[in-house]
């Protein structure tokens, strides 16, 4: 309990942090006088004043704000922010008088700054930890249906494989299996253990045919649970970390693309699973969400069951040089906010509301995370500093996408929004997000008394 609370204050302290960091660089380097620079809402628990500019800690740690001459009574108003600043105001350096283009980089710089927190998470760990690929060479199953033509060759290697060598080469990982595979000539001498000849596998020339090739072959990984995501459908189904599932609606299950292959297949559907937890056998119900799949070369279905669990794989790092690192990164982070975008759509469409977390998911989250690794604790930062960016962008007004709105509809009228105008709208915004907030709470509070 006490790493998990421990998880949620440094992910949340770093996150809003970074984010108002943003706010508040750019709004100096533009001359906008900034009043207050707070982490938390409300009254400060431990406040100090260093120039023109009051720094607080508040005691509901929430979110943070950054208080500038100009937008002092607008925002969240009152006694969520603390009410005015004791400090004297420049009329000539409020928000309003700035350049449009210079209040739309205020607003836009603590997203940016999440953004950028992401990409050097992930690219740090992939330049200094490495790249985790599965430590084995074992094949669990090849997907003939997805072999390209001209290399069934493929379909030769048969489940307990172990790959040893190819083209004569060691291989020690998954990664250096698929990579010697890719690099290799037309024909490639692929050796197992326990076998006195090879087998010979013939591989397109065209890369994207040959990524689909190595692609169809699975690596053997043991069907245990590593990590559940709260209030998905694994979690509500009883699922926990180090569960070995045994069965999955009455057929036996070997490796974890058993697991997939099943859930895969079952959107929707109600499916009893029987697993191992310590000594024990339990036996419970899970019903894997439909999913839409948008990348063609995946081997799932276009619809396909998810329920937010991951398999616990045995891994090594890989290094990455570090441009390769750095396209990665930008890649990964890419990847991050089109799945955040996906459960945005969700949403707006009336899905998923159950799925919906707060700070009780982010406490669970992370400290599950932390508990697997350092490694583990950071990308789960960087996935959500990636999703704070993308919620902030929202066009609800006191985000910071409704701050962009408002200053789009300027550009558009040549003239900016009422004050009043703005205030009431913020107003609304505000209750938008207490409404939200409060449906994540009580989605954290039902499925932990469940």
């Amino acid at each position: 309990m006490l790493l998990t609370l421990l998880s949620l204050l440094v992910v949340l302290g770093v996150l809003i942090f970074v984010h108002e960091l943003g706010h508040f660089l750019v709004a100096k380097a533009v001359g906008i006088q900034v009043l207050r620079f707070s982490l938390g809402f409300g009254r400060p628990v431990v406040e100090w004043k260093r120039g023109e500019t009051e720094y607080w800690i508040s005691w509901i740690p929430l979110g943070g704000y950054v208080k500038m001459a100009g937008l002092e009574e607008e925002g969240m108003v009152g006694e969520l922010e603390g009410g005015k600043a004791a400090v004297a105001i420049d009329p000539t350096r409020t928000f309003d008088s700035k350049p449009l283009w210079a209040r739309m980089a205020v607003i836009l710089a603590g997203v940016t700054m999440n953004i950028l927190l992401a990409f050097f998470i992930f690219t740090g760990l992939f330049a200094v930890d490495g790249v985790p690929v599965p430590a084995t060479t074992q094949v669990d199953t090849v997907l003939a249906h997805t072999v390209p033509p001209g290399t069934e060759g493929l379909t030769e290697l048969r489940r307990g494989d172990r790959i040893v060598r190819v083209n004569g080469d060691t291989v020690t990982s998954w990664l250096d299996l698929q990579e010697k595979l890719f690099k290799s000539d037309s024909a490639a001498r692929v050796e197992i253990e326990g076998r006195s000849e090879p087998i010979v596998v013939r591989l397109p020339k065209d890369q994207d045919l040959r990524a689909r090739a190595l692609a169809s072959i699975r690596p053997y990984v043991p069907a245990r649970i590593g990590m559940v995501y709260p209030g998905e459908a694994g979690a509500r189904g009883g699922l926990k970390p180090g569960d070995v599932v045994i069965r999955i609606d009455g057929d036996s299950v070997r490796s974890w693309n058993d697991v997939q292959f099943k859930l895969w297949r079952s959107p929707g559907m109600a499916l009893p699973f029987t697993v191992q937890r310590d000594t024990a056998l339990v036996n419970l119900t899970v019903t894997p969400r439909a999913e839409t799949e948008t990348d063609s070369t995946s081997p799932r279905p276009p619809t396909f069951g998810f329920i937010g669990a991951e398999g616990d794989i045995a891994e090594i790092k890989q290094r990455l040089p570090l441009g390769r690192a750095v396209a990665a990164g930008a890649l990964q982070t890419v990847r991050q906010g089109e799945l955040v975008i996906q459960a945005v759509g969700r949403l707006v469409r009336g899905k998923g509301l159950r799925e919906l977390g707060g700070p009780i998911t982010i406490a669970q989250v992370s400290g599950q995370a932390a508990r697997l690794g350092l490694d583990r604790f950071l990308s789960v930062l960087a996935i959500i500093s990636v999703g704070l960016a993308i919620l902030n962008l929202l066009p609800i007004p006191v985000l910071d996408g409704g701050h962009a709105m408002f200053l789009i509809a300027e550009g558009i009228r040549r003239k900016p929004l009422s004050p009043q105008l703005r205030l009431r709208l913020t107003q609304v915004g505000m209750l938008i997000v207490f409404a939200i907030m409060i449906l994540a709470i009580s989605n954290d509070v039902i499925r932990n008394i469940r």
